[in-house]
């Protein structure tokens, strides 16, 4: 599915549009928290996509519901905007019998939500909220202790760009710059 930009950002540049959503992803999350949420929200308020999308997100941010085990938000909620472009459409899904036509797409759309995989492990090492926050905190928050949030927020979670905010921006960058090079964005 080709992607569309919305009226307002019809006039900006390839650069202008990565820097766009780089600024709208960090400013989300200063905002409004969730980096998986928020990574959509970004890349949502340029592209045309359903709204759904941006609500189905919520829950994918710190580690998957709080929890700090999984995959960065930044990085699931970026897949899901990948896999809303490039993913298998359901009319392939079969329940019945296993057919090529059916699996080709899967293993396309694995390997572009592999290429935003493989740009975490090259800036961070890991793609894991725990694993990111130890290397940008230097400790754990369990997020769901009011205290524990609190000092998570005094260390500059929302506040230090190099931090959860800027991790967002970053990864709705880099899911424009994916979809740019697959050919599903013209710029």
């Amino acid at each position: 599915m080709k992607a569309t930009v919305r009226e307002k950002y019809k006039n900006l540049t390839k650069d202008q549009l990565l820097d766009k959503v780089d600024d709208l992803g960090s400013n989300y999350e200063i905002f409004s928290y969730s980096c998986s949420q928020c990574t959509v929200a970004a890349l949502n308020e340029v592209l045309e996509m359903n709204d759904a999308v941006v609500k189905a997100a919520t829950s994918l941010c710190g580690g998957t519901a709080f929890q700090l085990l999984g995959t960065c938000g930044g990085l699931a909620g970026g897949i899901m905007v990948l896999d809303y472009f490039l993913g298998r459409p359901v009319e392939n899904l079969s329940s019945e019998q296993v057919l090529q036509e059916n699996i080709d797409p899967l293993f396309k759309a694995q390997a572009i939500a592999r290429k935003l995989h493989d740009k975490y492990v090259k800036e961070y090492g890991t793609i894991t909220c725990a694993g990111i926050m130890s290397q940008k905190f230097g400790r754990l928050y369990f997020f769901e202790d009011p205290d524990e949030f609190t000092k998570f927020e005094e260390a500059g979670a929302h506040t230090d760009p190099e931090k959860c905010a800027g991790i967002v921006g970053k990864a709705a960058r880099w899911v424009m710059e994916i979809l740019i090079d697959e050919k599903v964005l013209d710029v």
